[in-house]
Parts: C-alpha cells; sequence; structure tokens
C-alpha cells in the first residue's frame, strides 16, 4: 500500500470529522414505558463538547447530564491509519468501558457495537444520527438488541450547537 495514499486517506477521514467541533445541547427522549422515562425532569440539562487532541489526531467527546443516573461520558474517536474507518473508544463515571465501529458520512453519524470488548456484550448497541442541512442538529436514536436480530428503540438523542 502506497504510504502516501494512507496518510491522504487518514487526513481527509480525521478532516470530515471537523463537523463535530464545538458544545452541542442534548435533549433524550426516551420512548413510552422506558424505566429511565421518570428520571428526566425539565431542568435536566445535557452537553456535550467535541475537541481535537493530540496535534489534531483524535477527535474527543465529554458529555456531562444533570440525570443522576445518567452517567458522564469521554469517548476518543480515532481513525485507522491503513483504512480510514473510525472507532470509538467510550469510557464512563460507571467505570464502562467500551468499544463502538463509527461511520461518518454523507451526513449521518453511526456507532455499533456487536462484539465483546472490555467489557462483556450483555446487548448490542447501535445509534444512527443524520445532520441537519446548516449542521447545527444532529437527529439520532439509540437502539439496543439481544437476540441477535430484532433491535428496538433505547432513546432518542438529539444535539443542537450551543450559542
Amino acid at each position: 500500500m502506497d504510504v502516501k495514499a494512507v496518510v491522504e486517506n487518514r487526513s481527509e477521514a480525521l478532516s470530515r470529522l471537523d463537523a463535530f467541533v464545538g458544545e452541542w445541547e442534548l435533549e433524550v427522549r426516551f420512548p413510552p414505558g422506558h424505566p429511565a422515562a421518570a428520571t428526566v425532569t425539565d431542568d435536566a440539562k445535557a452537553r456535550s463538547r467535541f475537541e481535537w487532541a493530540l496535534n489534531g489526531q483524535f477527535l474527543l467527546q465529554h458529555t456531562e447530564i444533570t440525570i443522576p443516573e445518567a452517567p458522564d461520558s469521554l469517548t476518543i474517536i480515532s481513525v485507522d491509519p491503513n483504512t480510514g474507518a473510525y472507532t470509538q473508544h467510550y469510557y464512563d463515571t460507571r467505570g464502562v468501558v467500551r468499544v463502538y465501529a463509527m461511520e461518518f458520512a454523507a451526513g449521518v453519524w453511526t456507532l455499533l457495537r456487536e462484539t465483546p470488548d472490555f467489557s462483556p456484550l450483555d446487548f448490542r448497541q447501535r445509534f444512527a444520527g443524520t445532520f441537519s442541512d446548516d449542521g447545527r442538529v444532529i437527529s439520532g436514536a439509540w437502539e439496543i438488541g439481544s437476540d441477535g436480530a430484532d433491535w428496538e428503540l433505547d432513546f432518542d438523542l438529539i444535539y443542537r450547537r450551543a450559542g
């Protein structure tokens, strides 16, 4: 493989992530009957910040939420130097560590976890979020699956640029 082509693919993949950089306000919507639905109040606040780290080689996401049952988290998004594929490393205040395969193309952000990593795979997870045309809103949903075939809505998650 041509080293120059790999560097260009990595640089291009990193550049696409600029769409995330900045402060976001989050809105969580749980489906009726979801156990966490009762914990979300009108004064609940959630924010997320995306920023470059280590000379622009990694994108960090810090998320803070005022709902006691929901964890604050830190994610680190990296790009594979050989393929240009994204990986999101997830850490939270419960001590949970997970790895997600990530894609970002044509304004659609996806995360997928279907194999065990640093923690057991008690359930599968996936997220799909779509950027608005002006890049100020990401409308998405987290889903969970337990039997290998069916997915169920866990919660809707909307990101809105702050300011």
